[in-house]
């Protein structure tokens, strides 16, 4: 499981798959996060935007980010 730790209140679910690297750039988080294949605390979540706090467990292609403060 990567952990992210946040600097700010929140960051954002595509800047977080590009910051554990599972994705390569915006374009693909924008894609695979629009088809519906990433989980923010177990559901489906198609917004790049989707703010994400501490806590917060994204699951990507059977990888896992925590995010903690």
């Amino acid at each position: 499981m990567e952990t992210i730790k946040l600097r700010e209140e929140y960051i954002k679910l595509g800047q977080a798959l590009k910051a554990a690297g599972f994705v390569e750039d915006g374009v693909e988080a924008k894609i695979e996060i629009q088809e519906g294949n990433v989980l923010v605390n177990g559901e489906v979540d198609t917004r790049r935007g989707r703010k994400l706090y501490d806590g917060d467990l994204v699951s990507f292609n059977g990888q896992e980010i925590k995010i903690i403060k």
